[in-house]
């Protein structure tokens, strides 16, 4: 491996384990790392000890499995290939699923202008008056989408978004207003006046460096542009404020050929394990 990937890779190691840290609490478990979110939010994975001196063992998966289900958590475990190779086949021998998604990484050159790519995207703002609906409709398009996986058009449409909506917890609302504001998150939303959003997207950072994830667009809106969209204006909108390392793991190398159209480059595969088959990150 040639020293530019180590750094690159090594970089993206860095802000995997960081993203947690300011809302989690942390237990070592041998060679693994368990993230207990306090507060609302998403609940976080175990990964790797980024000072571990070896690749974890099936009784570290174990024991950390043993820990989410004691806690309620889901039994999930996220890792880069390329820096913890043996693990793939522990988990998978511990009879876990292992989602390999194509781990890329943008090439600021490549991206094209997101005004050209047809499809208005509105970047969240906390001074916005209906922010708390807008988040409500963010986190509705992610749900709807990913249950159908893949690229593919399909039924689901703004009828079951406007379903998923309903009882949006206000606590997480005001997660989401905080960390745009602080810097550390961007949500978009993508859409038409008359349909309504269609297509959303959030991008989490740690300093200069940013993962784009939770790409989703509404079975019946597919084929449209409008993720594609998505994800070049969160990339613009990273760039210009200075990140400059913007990643994403796309969930099929169907979904990545979506991502190289808008300048995103495969360095890797990131792992997504759990007893069930995963959801695409993006």
């Amino acid at each position: 491996m040639d020293s530019e990937r180590t750094d690159l890779l090594d970089r993206l190691e860095r802000f995997y384990d960081a993203v947690p840290r300011d809302a989690a609490r942390v237990e070592d478990h041998g060679g693994l790392v368990l993230f207990v979110r306090e507060g609302p939010g998403w609940p976080f994975y175990a990964r790797p000890r980024r000072d571990g001196t070896g690749s974890p063992t099936l009784a570290d998966v174990s024991a950390v499995r043993t820990r989410q289900r004691e806690l309620g958590l889901p039994e999930a475990l996220e890792w880069v290939h390329d820096t913890t190779p043996a693990l793939l086949a522990v988990a998978r021998s511990g009879g876990l699923c292992v989602l390999e998604a194509p781990l890329m990484v943008l090439d600021p050159a490549a991206l094209p202008n997101p005004a050209d790519l047809g499809a208005p995207v509105r970047l969240l703002d906390p001074a916005d008056e209906d922010f708390d609906s807008a988040v409500a409709a963010r986190r509705a398009v992610a749900a709807v989408g990913f249950a159908a996986p893949g690229t593919g058009r399909g039924e689901a449409g703004p009828a079951d978004r406007d379903a998923a909506m309903i009882g949006l917890d206000a606590a997480a609302v005001d997660e989401e207003r905080s960390r745009i504001a602080d810097g550390s998150r961007l949500s978009a939303l993508a859409g038409t006046p008359t349909e309504g959003p269609l297509a959303s997207g959030m991008a989490l950072r740690v300093g200069d460096v940013a993962e784009i994830a939770g790409v989703a667009t509404l079975p019946t809106a597919r084929r449209r542009g409008l993720g594609a969209a998505v994800t070049a204006t969160l990339a613009r909108a990273l760039l210009d404020t200075g990140t400059d390392l913007v990643f994403l793991s796309a969930g099929s190398e169907e979904i990545a050929r979506v991502y190289l159209r808008v300048g995103f480059r495969r360095i890797g595969t990131a792992c997504i394990a759990s007893p069930t088959p995963a959801h695409p990150p993006g």
